[in-house]
């Protein structure tokens, strides 16, 4: 079976959760931190970028993964894979990159939920 959309998918956004990773060390080293946020307003942001990649980003790759398995339409999925790659790295920039950017976070999660909502109706329609 060839799951080519999961696996481009998955090592995209490892590379997201690892540059996320090293911003929420390299502000802890900066503002001397070691363990919670210290009330660092920077450091708080970076770690919920962090933590909001950890808990969407395994949903998305599970999801894509099963309707990969299930035969779903290939340019379907490489457009809901996209679309969840753009709002991971959207959402996650507006959160550890910058001070505030409602814009970017807000479009960043439209199209994160969109991409797992339409994940979750693909594979219902394609188990049905």
């Amino acid at each position: 079976m060839d799951i080519t959309v999961t696996a481009i998918t998955a090592a995209l956004l490892a590379l997201l959760f690892v540059i996320l990773s090293f911003r929420v060390i390299r502000l802890r080293g900066s503002e001397s931190v070691s363990l919670g946020d210290g009330g660092n307003e920077k450091l708080q942001r970076a770690i919920r970028g962090h933590g909001n990649c950890a808990e969407y980003v395994p949903v998305g790759i599970l999801l894509l993964l099963i309707a990969e398995l299930q035969d779903g339409n290939g340019l379907w999925l490489m457009i809901t894979a996209v679309a969840l790659v753009l709002g991971r790295v959207a959402h996650g920039f507006a959160f550890a990159f910058t001070a505030n950017n409602p814009p970017l976070r807000v479009s960043g999660m439209i199209l994160t939920f969109g991409a797992i909502l339409s994940l979750a109706a693909t594979n219902l329609a394609l188990a049905l």
